[in-house]
């Protein structure tokens, strides 16, 4: 494998991130936002939605079937060589930390490779970072209609290359049931203040 384009799609994951973290930190009112002390900064409010994916299983599931409890959501790619599994390792330590505080999260990641992470590579995936963690693929379609709501960016570079790279923000959402998205994390934040930050949020629910 060629490391020097992996360490070219870590650095221009890097900036991605930071490119991404500049355009959603937009103005939210603050004055009827109960989770407003939760916040690290403004977030803008029209993020996240309703979305169709399949399941491990190749079962059809909604947003509602997923985030049934606070959910730690990321998307990314199981070919990816650095980010996506420091970041889902983070999203696992932080469950777990919160689940020894007493708060019940879900860890999940949506695939933005679905030609490679079929349902069952991201069944297979997931269970290598948490018990709890849900892999979710679909169609080009669908993953699209869910990146777009979650305002992700990302490009795959030369599909028919066998080890292609998707260039990708990497965010975590924190996502809660009949609120939907309340705020994200970047990549430098901690799995100690990862767990802090979304038990402020469930504190607030």
């Amino acid at each position: 494998m060629k490391t020097a384009p992996i360490v070219a799609i870590a650095a221009a994951g890097g900036l991605i991130a930071l490119s991404a973290g500049m355009w959603v930190a937009t103005q939210w009112g603050r004055g009827d936002d109960r989770f407003a002390q939760c916040r690290a900064g403004a977030v803008a409010g029209d993020i996240g939605g309703p979305f169709e994916l399949l399941n491990a299983a190749g079962e059809t599931v909604n947003d509602a079937d997923v985030i049934t409890e606070p959910t730690l959501l990321y998307f990314g790619y199981t070919f990816c060589p650095d980010i996506c599994p420091m970041d889902n390792a983070r999203n696992a330590e932080a469950t777990d930390l919160l689940a020894e505080a007493g708060y019940s999260v879900t860890p999940a990641m949506i695939t933005l490779d679905p030609a490679r992470d079929t349902p069952e590579v991201m069944g297979d995936y997931v269970t290598n970072f948490h018990d709890k963690m849900i892999g979710l693929s679909g169609t080009p379609e669908q993953i699209d209609a869910a990146a777009k709501a979650y305002r992700v960016y990302y490009k795959i570079n030369d599909p028919d290359e066998e080890f292609y790279l998707v260039d990708h923000s990497a965010f975590t959402y924190l996502v809660l049931p009949g609120e939907g998205f309340v705020d994200y994390v970047r990549r430098d934040v901690t799995p100690e203040q990862l767990s802090e930050r979304a038990a402020c949020f469930i504190d607030h629910m």
